[in-house]
């Protein structure tokens, strides 16, 4: 779990802590406080982190005194302001030093010493950074993907430490929609036709993410019938690999989106989300770079499951494919026969919402 520990400055009159502390104490893990305040935190049942006894976590600012911290059962906390690389290895040393906890506190350079910290310490101690605002909470919570175990606030504005608890429970909320990460039934279908089009307006959707073989986007016709069309990861010899698109079709089709909901191709843009899955049926939450539209020679796929006919429109070109339950094929190789995989809903849908009652007819 990320921490939130929130610095009490000592300077502070004795009513605009109590008030602090009493404002932040339901959702603040620990208080970083001067050895008068230690009582003072601890009326809340906090944590405090102190240079000095009576705290929890023993604060030390030099490598050498961890092990004599830890030798008392103290859980023992490194603080260090890094401004160079000497100050980063001093950090790194800390840990090695099995300090509980480094927190850092970078002065010019925010984002590289907390990479190559993060490289360095994770796993072997709590690293926390020292932030000012909600900005720099989220930029420390995301760093190298995992980001920092928590954050020190430094601040006197009760509104700043809520907006920086508030980028925390942003970053618990993600962790736990990837732990639960839609799973999305998949079930083979058979290619009962296939008609070349004329040309007409296809989506390129470029994504912020890097997809695998075997993954792509789920588009159709109908919202009741997708097709797993797979991101152009594929090796050719005539263009390179964008794994970061899927050339998913006309912009009239519908594109399953994450929480459930549909959208049409036509309405995505740069900024917006999309649902990537893979072949397995497992998803994950994606990001927009840009949608490229242009025109192009089309292809119409029809496939039959469980007795449902259903469609889609692809660009009738061979870096196009589609995922089958032990590979993918191009849609220039595809036949009468050929089994791919598709994803089918139930009801109809009002504004991108499944609607199980209702009844539409899509053709």
């Amino acid at each position: 779990m990320r921490e939130l520990w929130v610095k009490i400055d000592p300077s502070w009159s004795r009513k605009k802590k109590t008030a602090f502390i009493k404002a932040t104490s339901a959702f603040c893990s620990a208080y970083v406080v001067d050895p008068a305040d230690v009582e003072l935190a601890k009326q809340t049942g906090a944590k405090t982190i102190v240079s000095s006894e009576g705290g929890e976590i023993l604060l030390v600012d030099e490598v050498g005194k961890i092990p004599l911290a830890k030798m008392g059962g103290r859980v023992a906390c490194f603080m260090a302001t890094v401004g160079s690389k000497e100050d980063e290895e001093k950090a790194v040393r800390a840990a090695q030093a099995s300090a509980d906890y480094v927190a850092i506190k970078c002065l010019d350079w925010k984002v590289i010493p907390l990479e190559n910290l993060i490289a360095m310490v994770h796993g072997r101690s709590r690293l926390l950074a020292w932030v000012s605002d909600a900005r720099e909470a989220k930029l420390a919570l995301e760093v190298l993907e995992i980001g920092a175990d928590g954050v020190v606030a430094e601040v006197s504005d009760l509104g700043k430490v809520k907006g920086i608890h508030g980028e925390l429970r942003r970053v618990k909320t993600r962790a736990a929609e990837k732990e639960a990460a839609e799973r999305i039934a998949l079930l083979p279908a058979k290619v009962v036709e296939l008609k070349p089009l004329g040309s007409g307006a296809r989506v390129c959707v470029d994504t912020c993410d890097m997809m695998k073989v075997g993954e792509g986007l789920l588009v159709g016709c109908q919202s009741s019938g997708f097709f797993l069309i797979q991101a152009e990861a594929h090796e050719s010899p005539y263009v390179e690999p964008r794994p970061f698109r899927v050339n998913a079709g006309p912009a009239a089709l519908y594109v399953l989106a994450p929480g459930g909901k549909t959208r049409y191709l036509s309405e995505i843009g740069a900024g917006d989300e999309v649902l990537i899955v893979d072949r397995q049926g497992g998803s994950r939450t994606a990001s927009v770079c840009r949608v490229k539209i242009e025109w192009r020679p089309l292809m119409l796929i029809e496939a039959e499951c469980q007795g449902t006919r259903i469609k889609t429109i692809v660009q009738n070109a061979e870096t196009i494919r589609v995922v089958t339950k032990g590979g993918h094929k191009s849609v220039a190789d595809l036949g009468p026969g050929d089994e791919v995989l598709v994803h089918l809903e139930e009801g109809g849908r009002h504004f991108g919402t499944l609607v199980k009652e209702e009844t539409v007819i899509e053709r």
